[in-house]
């Protein structure tokens, strides 16, 4: 917490990516702490992130105001500084990877930029392992054995008098091999699962090794092993490890092979690598050079079997809900989609887009059987529980309500206190201005699903519009919160008349509760509220109106006795129409 908050004091207005690159945190729980401080007025909601006079006068308190800055704005840190007559190399480099092949986010790649693979060999140069002598890459989805290539044919000579890629991937070895061809520099690929022992012919051979392993203390034995295997025999041969920030302990592994290995550690660079994935740990990791040492010695003889990659340690799949739609879909172990950045790439089974927002692990029984969020056994194949975003908003001149196939009845006591019971320790009230930021914040959520890139997504038009609405009636407003806390759900229902019939109906024109444990309990206090605002004034029927995409809303809405009654059929016209201003959105046309 502390660390964080410096990092504000000192970087802001801050990112949250900024800040996890600052203090060595997993974007996620830099997020987390983040919505914390939000909660309790410590930094601002508008982002990027600020102290408020709150936060300010905390920070004077804990005795951390300080705004001191050392690092070199040159370098930004790194060390290393790329000339100006290599910025041909980075823009060959970028080339290279538009046409390459895609990250496989199951063996733990992650691109880093055309820049990290100039500093890297920069940093081989500087370190004296370069020109000259042979090099072998354990692993190059970093494509470093053409940035070699690259920067020593944009400064006129070789580099090096061998390069040797030993990869996995076959797709990998052969844009290599295709690249390479025609940059005067001999780049041998070998096709083997490190998994293995390297082959024969490359033990002993090489005199520098550079590695980018998979992100794990295993995974970084292995590689640093089979690196070790390569060199030649002796003291001062260098590896280069790049490697992601992981938990102190977790890097107290790391460093532990490290030393078993008998190598020692001649240079570290945080932040040194960046990479266009790897986005839950800031985009960032570190670079380290090690030194052989006369102890040195592979750890790893033999085959390895155990864990290697991230996602071999995974043995819960995780829920991930799309954003555009609302889909729930299982990620990890044994599921379609391995990691979330596969999903990412794939887009969204049900709309096909994204992105999407993590949400709880999926829970499991003794056998690994899929169970309810209350601990119920979930037979295989059942339907996952609705944890619910957006809701449906219908339009102003909804079309008449047909006739239900079920009648809604109001909760029983009993039934009304196990279900506040179920949500706790949320309760919902009726909204007033306090909740304006947060309310506003949800109609941006809700525009953003249901117009997509075409959303007005300004908090402040809808804080207006909602504080207006207000001023009239707060009827039908309802939040739901934590006694204390700022609201985390939101309903707005408004009573229509059926312009043709005269009737009077309830009207769900927002819907929306935020990633919180037990959502979709909330979600169900939330319409329920609403119905029993419903029966309270004398309606007898309600409409929603939802996105036919939004899965989770559909099924949460026939939980209570909705029946689909309308579709609306949507198609777009030539772009020069879609200036008029009919076309235009609308906010009380949004669909989630």
């Amino acid at each position: 917490m502390r660390s964080i908050l410096r990092a504000i004091r000192r970087l802001a207005p801050a990112s949250t990516k900024d800040i996890s690159r600052a203090v060595g945190l997993p974007v996620p729980i830099v997020a987390a702490v983040g919505n914390e401080l939000r909660t309790r007025g410590l930094i601002t909601r508008e982002r990027p992130s600020q102290l408020t006079p709150a936060g300010r006068a905390l920070v004077t308190e804990l005795g951390m105001d300080l705004t001191l800055d050392a690092t070199c704005r040159t370098c930004d840190g790194r060390e290393l500084v790329i000339p100006e007559v290599l910025d041909e190399a980075v823009a060959r480099l970028t080339a290279i990877m538009e046409s390459g092949p895609a990250a496989d986010m199951a063996l733990d790649q992650s691109k880093c930029t055309p820049e990290t693979k100039v500093r890297r060999v920069l940093a081989l140069l500087t370190a004296g392992t370069l020109p000259g002598g042979s090099l072998l890459l354990v692993g190059d989805d970093d494509l470093i054995s053409l940035a070699v290539a690259v920067v020593g044919d944009v400064l006129g000579a070789p580099l090096v008098d061998q390069v040797t890629v030993v990869d996995i991937s076959p797709e990998i070895l052969g844009y290599i091999e295709r690249v390479s061809a025609d940059l005067g520099t001999r780049i041998e690929t070998v096709q083997h699962d490190l998994r293995n022992p390297l082959p024969e012919k490359l033990h002993r051979q090489f005199d520098v090794a550079m590695t980018d392993p998979p992100y794990t203390p295993e995974g970084a034995r292995l590689f640093l092993s089979r690196a070790v295997e390569g060199l030649r025999p002796g003291p001062a041969h260098s590896i280069f490890l790049s490697f992601g920030g992981k938990s102190p302990d977790e890097m107290l592994q790391v460093q532990r092979e490290i030393m078993e290995l008998g190598l020692v550690t001649n240079g570290y660079i945080r932040n040194f690598n960046e990479y266009e994935g790897s986005g839950i740990l800031g985009g960032v990791g570190f670079f380290q050079h090690l030194l052989t040492t006369s102890a040195t010695a592979p750890s790893q003889e033999g085959d390895y079997k155990g864990p290697l990659y991230t996602g071999d340690k995974r043995s819960r799949q995780r829920l991930y809900e799309c954003v555009a739609c609302g889909e729930l879909i299982r990620v990890g172990a044994g599921a379609k989609w391995g990691s979330v950045g596969v999903l990412r790439a794939e887009g969204c089974p049900n709309c096909g887009r994204g992105p999407f927002r993590p949400g709880p692990l999926v829970p499991a029984g003794p056998e690994g059987q899929p169970r309810h969020a209350d601990g119920r056994p979930r037979p295989q194949g059942a339907p996952e529980p609705a944890a619910e975003p957006a809701a449906p908003e219908p339009t102003e001149e909804a079309a008449p309500p047909g006739p239900s196939s079920r009648t809604w009845q109001p909760p029983t006591a009993g039934e009304r206190g196990l279900l506040e019971e179920r949500a706790a320790p949320y309760v919902t009230r009726q909204a007033d201005e306090q909740d304006l930021p947060e309310i506003g914040d949800f109609e941006v959520d809700i525009a953003r699903i249901s117009f997509g890139g075409d959303a007005v997504d300004d908090p402040v038009r809808h804080r207006t519009r909602l504080a207006r609405a207000m001023e009239k009636s707060k009827e039908g407003m309802i939040v739901a919160h934590r006694p204390g806390d700022p609201a985390i759900g939101w309903l707005w229902v408004s009573i229509n008349q059926n312009t043709m019939t005269g009737d009077r109906y309830a009207n769900f024109r927002s819907l929306a509760v935020a990633p919180v444990e037990r959502r979709a309990e909330v979600a169900e206090l939330l319409i329920s509220s609403g119905l029993e605002f419903a029966v309270q004034h004398g309606l007898t029927e309600v409409v929603g109106r939802v996105h036919v995409g939004n899965v989770p809303m559909r099924t949460l809405y026939r939980k209570f006795g909705f029946t689909p009654t309308n579709l609306v059929m949507k198609l777009r016209l030539p772009a020069g129409d879609e200036d008029r201003p009919s076309a235009r959105q609308d906010p009380s046309h949004a669909e989630r």
